[in-house]
C-alpha cells in the first residue's frame, strides 16, 4: 500500500509516508511545531516526504488524518488539508481517531523497549489502554481501548472529563491490572490527579507512523470515506475560558 498520514491534534505535528516495494514497505517520517504553526508547514512538509518518497498523490491508496478529538485549530487544518489533496488526487481519506493512534503508539512503544530490555519478548497480544490527552482547561480528552491478537476495540465512546474521573467515569468498576496501559501526554501537567492503580504509563501521542500501521485493518473494514466526508471530531463546545472565568482562577489562587 501506499499510504500519507499526519495528525495536527497536538502541540506536535506528525507526518509519515509509506510505499509498497513488492512485499516490503518502506516509511519516511517527519515531526515538527503542531497547533497553530501546522497551518503553514504541514503541506510543504507533506510535499517534502513525498518527493523523498518519489510518489505522486495519485499513487496513494488512501490519505489517513487524526480526526480528534484534540485541538480545534490542529484538526481543522488536517481536515481542509486531507480534502484538498485527497480531491486534487482521486483518493479516499481514512479519519482515524487520535486515541486510537495514542493507544496504538503505546503498544508499538511497549513492544519495541520489551525487545530491548528482555532479549526479543514482545508486548502481550491482549490488553487494554486508558488513551489521553490534554485537553486544557483542567481537562483531558480520554478513551478506552482493547487489544486482542492485532485487532482494536473501542470501549463506549470518548470522554472529556477532569483527570481525577479518569478510571471512574470510563471504566465502570473495573480495576486496571499492572498489564494495563495509561497512555498519553497529560503525565505532566495532571500526575498528581491521575490515579491508574497498577497500570503502566507511557508517554505517547497520535503519531503518524501508529495510523500507518491501524490503516490496513481501518481500510479493510470499509473506513475509508470520500473527501468530502473528512471531518473533525468534537467533544467540546467551548474552546476557551471567558474572562470572568480566568478572573475567578486569579483571585482563587
Amino acid at each position: 500500500m501506499n499510504l500519507l498520514a499526519f495528525d495536527t491534534s497536538t502541540d506536535t505535528m506528525s507526518i509519515a509516508v509509506s510505499r509498497g516495494m513488492g512485499e516490503a514497505m518502506q516509511v519516511w517520517q517527519h515531526t515538527g511545531a503542531g497547533g497553530a504553526l501546522a497551518s503553514s508547514t504541514l503541506i510543504p512538509a507533506i510535499q517534502q516526504l513525498m518527493q523523498q518518497a518519489d510518489l505522486h498523490f495519485e499513487q496513494l491508496d488512501a490519505i489517513a488524518f487524526g480526526r480528534g478529538p484534540g485541538s480545534f485549530t490542529g484538526l481543522r487544518t488536517a481536515c481542509s488539508v486531507a480534502q484538498g489533496l485527497a480531491f486534487g488526487a482521486g483518493v479516499p481519506v481514512l479519519p482515524v481517531d487520535t486515541l486510537l493512534a495514542v493507544a496504538e503508539e503505546a503498544r508499538y512503544q511497549q513492544n519495541v523497549e520489551q525487545a530491548l530490555v528482555q532479549g526479543g519478548k514482545v508486548a502481550p497480544a491482549h490488553l487494554h489502554v486508558l488513551a489521553q490527552l490534554d485537553a486544557r482547561m483542567e481537562e483531558i480528552y480520554a478513551g478506552h481501548y482493547e487489544y486482542d491478537s492485532g485487532l482494536w476495540t473501542k470501549h463506549e465512546g470518548y470522554s472529556l472529563i477532569s483527570p481525577e474521573n479518569l478510571t471512574k467515569s470510563l471504566l465502570d468498576g473495573m480495576v486496571p491490572s499492572e498489564d494495563w496501559l495509561l497512555a498519553g501526554n497529560a503525565f505532566a501537567v495532571y500526575a498528581d490527579r491521575l490515579e491508574f492503580g497498577q497500570g503502566q504509563q507511557v508517554h505517547a501521542l497520535p503519531t503518524a507512523a501508529a495510523m500507518l500501521r491501524l490503516a490496513p485493518a481501518l481500510l479493510a473494514d470499509g473506513q475509508a470515506v470520500m473527501p468530502e466526508q473528512a471531518l473533525p471530531t468534537y467533544i467540546r463546545d467551548k474552546v476557551a475560558k471567558t474572562t470572568q472565568e480566568r478572573l475567578a482562577e486569579k483571585v482563587a489562587t
